[in-house]
C-alpha cells in the first residue's frame, strides 16, 4: 500500500508541475471536441465527478474509474450541443471488467456540424454543395484496482479532424487515479490528467492556392502550398472528492461532490454537485461550476454554471442494480443559445 500511496503522490506532483499556469497561452488550444462530454450521467454533474465516476463514462473523465464497474456495460450517448446551432455529438462506449481487478474499454465519439454550405470568393452565397466535415476521436482504455482501495487507469486516444481536402490528426493520453476509503466506501478522492498529446496541424490540398508566376517572362500560374500553424490539445487537470451521506433510510444515498479543474489554455474552474439515489434505480443530479478570476467586462464563460439531470434504471433481476437498463438525461444552461442537452441509453450485464 505504501507503493500505491507513493504512486498517487508522484502523480499529483507531476501534474501540479505541468499545470503551473501560463495565462499567455489561454485560447490557443485546438481539438475542443475533447472537452465535450457526451455522457448524460456525468454531464448532469457538469463533469465534476472525477472521484466517483465509474464504468464507460469514466473513459471521458477519469479512466481510473473503469475498473470500479462489474460485468460488461454498453453505453450510447447523444448531445445536442448549444441548441440552435445545429451541432451534435454521438458516442458509443463498451467496457468490461475481467478477473483480478482489471478492466478494458473502447469508446468512439463523433461531432456533427449539420449542413454547412460551401462558399467561395466568387460565390459567397454558396455553391450548392455542402462541406463534408469529420471530427472523430477513438479511445482505448485500461484500468486496474489494487485491493479495492486504489485504482489507476490510462486511455490512449486518436484524434481526427478535417474536411474532404484538409485534415489534422494527433494522439492523446489520459491518466487517472482514484482512492476509496471508509467503512462503506463513502469517501472518494480522484485525480485525472487529460489530453496530453502531440501537436496537431492542418494540411492537405485545400490549403493550396494559385498565384501568378513571379517571373514576368511567363504567363502561367503556380500552385503554392500554404503551411497551417500547429496547435496543442486542451490539457486539463482535475482534482476532486466526494462523500456519500447515508441518511439512515434504507436504499437511499446522497453524494456531495467537489472538484477543481486546472485548464492549460483557459481559466481554472471550481465546482460542486449533489446526487440523490433511491434504490439506485432513480437518480437525480444537480451541479454548479464557475470560472475563477473571470473579468465580466471582457470575457464571459459559455456556461452560466448550472447543470441538472436524472436517470431511471430498470434492474434485470430484483435486488441487483448492477445488471440493469438505464435511460439518462442531462441539461446544462448556457449564456447564449438554448443550452446543451444530453440523452443516453446504457445496458449493464
Amino acid at each position: 500500500m505504501k507503493k500505491i500511496y507513493l504512486l498517487v503522490l508522484c502523480f499529483g506532483l507531476a501534474a501540479s508541475s505541468l499545470f503551473a499556469g501560463n495565462p499567455d497561452r489561454q485560447g490557443e488550444a485546438g481539438a475542443a471536441q475533447l472537452l465535450m462530454n457526451p455522457w448524460a450521467p456525468s454531464a448532469g454533474l457538469h463533469s465534476l465527478n472525477t472521484s466517483s465516476v465509474y464504468g464507460v463514462e469514466s473513459m471521458r473523465i477519469n479512466p481510473a474509474g473503469l475498473s470500479r464497474m462489474t460485468g460488461t456495460s454498453v453505453m450510447i450517448g447523444y448531445a445536442n450541443y448549444l441548441q440552435g446551432t445545429g451541432l451534435s455529438q454521438q458516442s458509443l462506449g463498451v467496457a468490461s471488467r475481467g478477473k483480478g481487478g482489471s478492466a478494458i474499454g473502447f469508446s468512439i465519439h463523433s461531432l456533427d456540424f449539420g449542413d454547412v454550405p460551401v462558399t467561395t470568393t466568387n460565390q459567397p452565397e454558396g455553391t450548392g454543395a455542402l462541406l463534408n466535415i469529420s471530427f472523430i476521436n477513438i479511445g482505448l482504455s485500461y484500468s486496474y484496482t489494487f485491493e479495492e482501495a486504489v485504482s489507476v487507469g490510462v486511455t490512449l486516444r486518436g484524434v481526427s479532424e478535417g474536411t474532404s481536402d484538409v485534415s489534422a490528426f494527433g494522439f492523446a493520453i489520459d491518466a487517472g487515479v482514484q482512492y476509496v476509503t471508509g467503512e462503506k466506501d463513502e469517501f472518494k478522492f480522484g485525480l485525472s490528467l487529460r489530453n496530453i498529446g502531440s501537436r496537431m496541424a492542418y494540411g492537405g490540398q485545400g490549403l493550396a492556392t494559385s498565384a501568378p508566376n513571379p517571373d514576368p517572362s511567363t504567363s502561367y500560374n503556380l500552385t503554392f502550398d500554404q503551411r497551417a500553424a500547429g496547435f496543442e490539445m486542451p490539457s486539463v487537470l482535475n482534482i476532486g472528492m466526494s462523500y456519500d451521506l447515508l441518511s439512515g433510510i434504507e436504499n437511499q444515498r446522497v453524494t456531495l461532490i467537489g472538484n477543481f479543474t486546472a485548464n492549460s489554455f483557459s481559466r481554472d474552474q471550481l465546482g460542486a454537485a449533489m446526487e440523490y439515489a433511491f434504490r439506485e434505480q432513480f437518480i437525480a443530479r444537480v451541479g454548479y461550476r464557475t470560472d475563477m478570476e473571470t473579468d465580466e467586462l471582457t470575457e464571459v464563460p459559455l456556461y452560466d454554471g448550472l447543470s441538472a439531470g436524472a436517470s431511471i434504471r430498470v434492474p434485470f433481476s430484483k435486488g441487483d442494480a448492477s445488471r440493469s437498463f438505464s435511460v439518462d438525461y442531462a441539461w446544462r444552461n448556457t449564456r447564449i443559445f438554448n443550452g446543451t442537452h444530453n440523452i443516453g441509453l446504457s445496458v449493464s450485464i
